[in-house]
């Protein structure tokens, strides 16, 4: 076992508190931190600590894949650690995004290569060969666009804003599918001329304050939503196409699971961010980055999903408790230990073939392996648990709550 040093992020979206705060480092920071990896992502790998100084997780993994990952991981994955482990903080909303299914990030990499397109220009759709679903559990107050609504909540909100402009559009929501509907409005909204949004989101967010003024709360939420990003993204497209996406509030502890093809925005909060090791992201708007209206629209799932469809199953067994999606890239689960259970030395559930990346979000974990191995995780820190270090035990002698991501089935 090793403790792990992340990889800091700096975004301009990101907060000058959250991650400091977190990590127990002064605050402000100079820039915004964004991210902070616990991974091994070619892109910005976390770093094992030990006696003898650090080395990168990733030049572990190539040097020892088998005795870090395990045989079996080995034998499913190849010899890279198949997710990645984030906290994300978030001051300022993300752009309007989707990422791609396993053949579409494989088509669109083997495509983007035969183009000779760098994979590090700003141009490039597809990094890497991977899909990259996500899961993302809230530390504290999380809020996100994700997901289209069902229509017809959609055309009771475009309604509600009394904006004739928008007449023609609620129009073409009618007379088909729930999802083409959603692909033709979508679609002409996102490759609608300058000028035309110029006079359309304007119209829009004249609505929405009216709508506020007026002291109506049934959208007061996505209102105020589209009224934040038209300020910060005057004329972008993504403004009205928030107006199609289910808006979600997530109170610490709960999570949304976003598979390929869900078009969403984290616009403010904390969260653990658990995710397939990927850096394909297809954006939409709401971004001054390269925007592939074409490859966005090819990647896209129209069907609408609501709110609480995206809510991952949830599962608690002793001081487990798990959160459950189909990746089989990961399994995330937080161990908790309060009440009686602290003073006590607790065995961990056994987790599925594999390493650990263990995460302590509150309070402070001694974690011992099988080996004998101590492992101090005060908040903040976070744990490298190699596959053959497991099963551990836990003892806390506060109440404490550590993040545990593995391999999934």
């Amino acid at each position: 076992m090793h403790l792990l040093r992340g990889a800091v992020r700096t975004y301009a979206w990101g907060s000058r508190t959250a991650i400091a705060d977190f990590t127990g480092r002064p605050s402000p920071t100079p820039h915004p931190e964004a991210e902070l990896w616990f991974g091994a992502h070619p892109g910005d790998p976390a770093y094992l600590q030990g006696e003898a100084g650090e080395v990168s997780l990733l030049e572990a993994l190539r040097a020892d894949p088998a005795g870090q990952l395990g045989a079996a991981v080995v034998d499913r994955f190849g010899e890279t650690l198949p997710f990645l482990v984030k906290v994300l903080a978030a001051d300022e909303p993300l752009s309007l995004q989707a990422h791609p299914s396993a053949q579409q990030a494989a088509e669109g990499y083997d495509r983007e290569e035969r183009l000779g397109i760098p994979v590090s220009a700003p141009m490039r759709n597809y990094r890497d060969r991977s899909h990259k679903p996500e899961l993302l559990v809230a530390l504290d107050r999380f809020e996100a666009l994700a997901g289209f609504r069902p229509v017809a909540r959609t055309v009771d909100l475009m309604r509600a804003l009394g904006v004739p402009e928008l007449d023609p559009f609620v129009n073409l929501l009618h007379g088909q599918s729930e999802p083409d509907g959603l692909r033709a409005l979508f679609t002409t909204w996102i490759t609608a001329p300058q000028p035309d949004l110029d006079v359309l989101v304007p119209a829009v967010l004249d609505g929405a304050i009216d709508y506020i003024r007026a002291g109506q709360t049934e959208f007061e939420a996505e209102v105020k939503t589209v009224l934040e990003l038209g300020e910060r993204y005057p004329g972008d497209a993504g403004v009205l196409a928030a107006m199609l996406l289910n808006r979600i509030t997530l109170s610490p502890g709960e999570g949304i699971y976003l598979p390929a093809g869900n078009l969403h925005a984290y616009l403010h909060g904390v969260g653990v961010e658990v995710m397939a090791n990927s850096d394909n992201v297809l954006r939409g708007g709401l971004t001054p980055k390269h925007v592939d209206v074409p490859e966005l629209l090819r990647v896209l799932d129209f069907t609408p999903t609501p709110d609480l469809v995206l809510r991952p199953e949830t599962a608690r067994e002793g001081i487990e408790f798990e959160y459950r999606t189909p990746a089989p890239e990961f399994a995330v689960s937080v161990l908790r230990l309060d009440g009686d259970n602290v003073g006590h030395e607790l065995d961990a559930p056994s987790p599925h073939d594999g390493p650990q990346v263990l995460v302590c979000t509150e309070g402070c974990a001694e974690v011992r392996a099988k080996g004998g191995d101590v492992l101090t995780l005060p908040r903040g820190a976070a744990g490298w648990v190699t596959a053959d270090d497991g099963p551990i035990q836990l003892l806390a002698a506060v109440p404490t709550t550590v993040f545990r991501v593995t391999v999934g089935i």
